[in-house]
């Protein structure tokens, strides 16, 4: 449909007003909150996603292309609830202790709400406690750990056993990410993922979810 093509390829540019306006004609023509998230908004996030993987755009294009989103799901909030539309999964997100670089995680974020997830942002600088407790408490079914620096790498672990020790493991998949971090440091360390890029990330996370 034109209007949802024209809503994914504002997103695409990054034309958060335009997307907003599209978004508000798309309610006011009476069509359903959930077709115009998944086949204006998601779809037009998806594209950035795969052309972010491709290197055929960057950061600061997901950034201003996830802040179109972003005020376009604000509209469509309110009537998603009323159809009674649930997220596909929630996840918390956090970097973990001693590391406050949040380019990454706030990209994994953008990319994992662009695919439908409910996202729980802890933040920077977030202890393995404060992870397993967020995902208890609210029903993770994943927890996504970022780090920069190699020094604070080790927090990954803790999360790991830290899940354990709470007696979730089995119910939480534990997703680990940044700079430093290695497929081979996931196994070493029992995490269920790594992924190179949010993108991918964001495609692991919903492939845990369904």
């Amino acid at each position: 449909m034109e209007l949802y093509a024209q809503i994914s390829e504002k997103l695409q540019k990054g034309k958060a007003k335009d997307v907003k306006a599209l978004v508000q004609e798309a309610i006011d023509a009476g069509l359903p909150a959930q077709e115009i998230l998944e086949k204006g908004l998601m779809d037009g996030m998806n594209i950035i996603g795969e052309k972010f993987k491709n290197n055929e755009v960057f950061v600061p294009e997901v950034l201003v292309a996830a802040r179109a989103m972003n005020m376009g799901s604000q509209l469509l909030k309110p009537l998603l609830a009323a159809e009674g539309v649930k997220a596909h999964g929630r996840v918390c997100i956090g970097t973990v202790q001693g590391d406050l670089h949040d380019i990454g995680k706030n990209l994994v974020k953008m990319m994992l709400e662009g695919k439908g997830l409910e996202v729980v942002d802890l933040g920077t600088d977030v202890s393995a406690e404060t992870f397993v407790n967020t995902a208890k408490e609210q029903n993770c079914q994943i927890i996504c750990c970022s780090a920069l620096l190699t020094t604070t790498m080790s927090v990954m672990a803790d999360v790991v056993k830290t899940a354990e020790a709470a007696g979730i493991r089995d119910q939480v998949k534990i997703m680990i990410g940044g700079a430093p971090v290695s497929e081979e440091y996931c196994k070493q360390i029992g995490a269920d993922a790594y992924t190179a890029d949010a993108a991918s990330a964001a495609d692991k996370a919903v492939e845990f979810c369904a």
